[in-house]
């Protein structure tokens, strides 16, 4: 995971990298976690994949921003990510964006 600080008030960007499956949520929950942005826009660009366990540690990172008044966008999702929130009923739940470019300028 890399990152890019956006403007003081902007959103920081979060650049995902490989699948978030069983073996890596912990340290993917743990990471995002750890953040204080206020705004934080996770890009999917690079994430070919997530399985049910990623999922649900998405949707708990998503409650846990909700309940300290922050906020969680994502970007960049691919079919498949798409499919599976469309499936699991929790596509509404996170504010998406084509790009990081849409996302800070939506969010700014």
């Amino acid at each position: 995971m890399t990152r890019t600080e956006g403007a003081p008030a902007g959103p920081l960007i979060l650049h995902l990298n490989g699948p978030i499956v069983m073996a890596t949520t912990a340290d993917f929950q743990n990471s995002l976690r750890g953040e204080t942005s206020q705004i934080v826009v996770l890009d999917f660009t690079s994430v070919p994949f997530v399985d049910s366990a990623g999922l649900g540690a998405l949707i708990s990172i998503f409650l846990h921003y909700k309940t300290g008044g922050r906020k969680l966008a994502l970007v960049g999702l691919n079919e498949k990510c798409r499919a599976l929130l469309k499936m699991s009923n929790v596509e509404n739940l996170f504010p998406t964006f084509a790009s990081v470019d849409a996302a800070r300028t939506a969010l700014a």
